[in-house]
């Protein structure tokens, strides 16, 4: 088949590389415009348009697909078009350009989860279990009948990047499958069953940690947005970001009981209070350093009592 590849970020990248790896013919790739990156602010094209080009296809950059994009997706005369987080909505005329329309790779099972940060927000709420859904798109948002999901486990530890990272390689061999039983004529979806969650995009204040909360809050919180946003508290007027976090306790592991937000090191680990419980912090990064190992930062702050992080 004849294809079009939309998408922006990294997590994209696999099945735009296992597509292109294909039978299929990839016509061309949208993804969005360059934007400026790091300190000195260099206009930086997205990870999918980097490995556009090389692998030589036609990119559309667009950070909208407005009439005249619409007209460069109608000229192109493709049979499917996929999209793995391209960065923006596309409506009609746009879905119905290519003959079969428009297939999804969605981070959830869905409909649970509907919306920009899926990972993260499965990761913050604890879940142990989500799934990489591929859908038909329509106009209501991640709402399309499902043609595949194939369930995927979290890790204890493991932080919504390195689960999305993860997810998107298992993504991109759903999104091969189904594309084939496209071409095949043998692939069928069905509706969406169950009561739909949403995930809206996050926010630097969901990076705040309330060390009140129970030490399971906090642990998935802290993983839930890291790297993005990142996780943070004050320790005085200095801001800290946390950005590696260990559950503690259990038999063997003896842990200090402290109130929440307090800090102490104890066996060459620096742990916190929650309001349950300790955690450990194995990772942070104060205010204009680099990032450290914890305990190492905490030694260097001398006498631990009265200093909280909050």
């Amino acid at each position: 088949m004849r294809l079009v590849v939309a998408g922006s970020p990294a997590a994209a990248v696999p099945t735009l590389r296992r597509l292109a790896a294909s039978d299929h013919e990839i016509a061309a790739v949208l993804t969005r415009p360059p934007t400026p990156q790091g300190r000195k602010r260099v206009l930086t094209p997205t990870p999918v348009a980097r490995v556009a080009e090389e692998l030589g296809l036609p990119v559309i950059e667009a950070s909208r697909v407005d009439d005249d994009v619409t007209l460069q997706l109608v000229d192109l005369d493709v049979d499917l078009g996929v999209i793995v987080a391209y960065g923006a909505l596309l409506r009609r005329p746009a879905l119905d350009a290519p003959r079969h329309g428009w297939i999804n790779l969605h981070f959830s099972d869905l409909p649970a989860y509907r919306g920009a940060a899926p990972v993260q927000r499965a990761v913050m709420a604890g879940d142990t279990t989500t799934a990489a859904t591929v859908f038909q798109l329509v106009e209501a948002l991640d709402a399309g009948p499902v043609f595949a999901a194939e369930p995927f486990v979290i890790g204890p530890e493991a932080t919504s990047g390195e689960v999305l990272a993860a997810m998107a390689e298992t993504g991109a061999a759903v999104v091969a499958r189904v594309v084939d039983g496209i071409a095949a004529g043998t692939a069928t979806a069905t509706e969406q069953v169950g009561e739909p969650t949403v995930a809206p995009k996050t926010t630097i204040e969901d990076g705040r940690i309330d060390f009140a909360e129970p030490a399971s809050a906090v642990h998935a919180r802290i993983r839930g947005v890291t790297p993005e946003p990142g996780a943070f508290a004050h320790l005085g007027e200095t801001r800290v970001k946390l950005l590696r976090v260990a559950r503690s306790g259990g038999p063997g592991d003896p842990a200090p009981s402290l109130a929440p937000g307090a800090l102490a090191v104890q066996g060459g680990r620096l742990f916190v209070g929650t309001g349950d419980g300790p955690l450990v912090l194995t990772e942070v990064q104060p205010a204009g350093k680099k990032a450290m190992d914890a305990a190492a930062w905490a030694r260097g702050l001398g006498e631990l009592d009265g200093k909280t992080l909050a």
